[in-house]
């Protein structure tokens, strides 16, 4: 028998979504899936090239576990002079993104302690948190708010056992941008209780109106905080499974003492590609962000068109997270959208139970896909 941790995790919505997906596929149904949180781009080529150029060059042996210095340095360099972050090479852990999460979990929470996170959120968190033995505490966010954080709310949800506060800005799966001003009051709150701060920022550079803001760029507030990011969203490499953590020395080397017992270290060819993406040219990037953008007008323009359909403009990322008035779970209606109207979303309560009444739709697919899932949306809510 498995063990008891594993028994009290939830499966992934999103994955157990993509599973069916690809099951109808495969038995030749025509889906349109708007599930997965994944760009439907290609690797910009230099990057691709660059990696291609590290195989051709015999790179494939062990790296340093904490990463190649080069990139360890170029995301320093980048978070400190795009987000004002007071950081350095050595303040820098490479490893895959979901890899850092759980590892910081493992690192810091200890049985019994408490974690709190926006409700709705990634279900990915609270996995983590109970993998390692926490308890998550979910903070109610409000589709009239946009689904920000309420400082005074996370404040109250504090407690003797608090360890640890999670944001992820901008979110996944509402788009939503926590505003600096907010970010500055949990920061405040943080530093008086003396609890870190993980901070999710794969999204930071998908952002359409107004501008990231790190929590660990307010004065002090590094020494607190553990940064989270990579390239998977940015420059459409989920599959090269890379990212990073950046926070305080002693903090990364407490990381890296279970990345050197796990992993041992992440690909050395795909961090030689890395350095590329970042610091080579940009256009792909700053491209990709314009045609979510697009996207994201279309998808807006064409779910405000749905009965009984109410949606936030989401901010950053690449998700819409629509509310719905039918008296139905968002489970059983995401299965009624894809089994009968063949179209892909993921259920609400997939990120929490404040995400009941929703469903999550990704819009990092093409135009075409997107008037085409929009409809079937559509045609099949009619007849609820």
């Amino acid at each position: 028998m498995v063990s008891k941790r594993l028994q009290e995790i939830p499966a992934s919505g999103t994955i157990a979504i993509s599973n069916l997906v690809s099951q109808m596929k495969a038995e030749g149904v025509d889906i349109v899936s708007f599930s997965m949180g994944e760009p439907d781009f290609t690797t910009p080529e230099n990057v691709i090239d660059a990696c291609c150029e590290s195989l051709h060059n015999g790179f494939t042996h062990y790296t340093p576990s904490l990463g190649i210095p080069a990139l360890r340095k170029a995301v320093a360099d980048m978070t400190r002079e795009t987000d004002g972050v007071p950081c350095q090479a050595s303040n820098v852990l490479i490893t895959p993104c979901k890899q850092a999460i759980f590892m910081i979990a493992l690192a810091y929470i200890n049985p019994g302690d408490e974690v709190i996170l926006a409700d709705p959120s990634w279900v990915s968190y609270e996995a983590c948190i109970r993998l390692a033995g926490g308890v998550p505490v979910y903070v109610p966010t409000r589709f009239e708010d946009n689904f920000v954080l309420d400082p005074a709310l996370v404040e109250s949800k504090i407690t003797p056992r608090t360890k640890m506060i999670i944001l992820n800005t901008p979110s996944n799966p509402t788009g939503a941008v926590i505003p600096a001003d907010v970010l500055k009051q949990i920061a405040d709150i943080a530093m008086a209780k003396g609890i870190k701060v993980l901070s999710d920022e794969i999204y930071s550079s998908i952002v359409y109106e107004g501008k990231h803001t790190s929590i660990a760029s307010f004065p002090g507030m590094f020494d607190n905080t553990l940064i989270v990011s990579g390239l998977s969203k940015s420059f459409a490499m989920t599959g090269w499974r890379l990212g990073w953590a950046v926070a305080p020395e002693e903090d990364i080397k407490a990381i890296n003492k279970l990345q050197s017992h796990s992993i041992s270290c992440a690909v050395s060819f795909v961090q030689e590609a890395a350095v590329e993406a970042i610091t080579g040219p940009q256009q792909s990037k700053y491209d990709m962000v314009a045609e979510f953008k697009r996207r994201r007008d279309l998808a807006m323009d064409l779910i405000s068109e749905i009965p009984g359909i109410e949606c936030n403009v989401p901010q950053g990322a690449f998700y819409i997270f629509p509310k719905y008035n039918r008296d139905i779970p968002s489970a059983k209606l995401a299965e009624t959208l894809l089994r009968e109207g063949h179209v892909a979303v993921t259920p609400g309560t997939a990120f929490g139970p404040g995400g009941e009444g929703f469903f999550r739709v990704s819009y990092a697919t093409s135009e075409e896909q997107i008037r085409e899932g929009i409809s079937r949306i559509k045609n099949t809510l009619s007849k609820l």
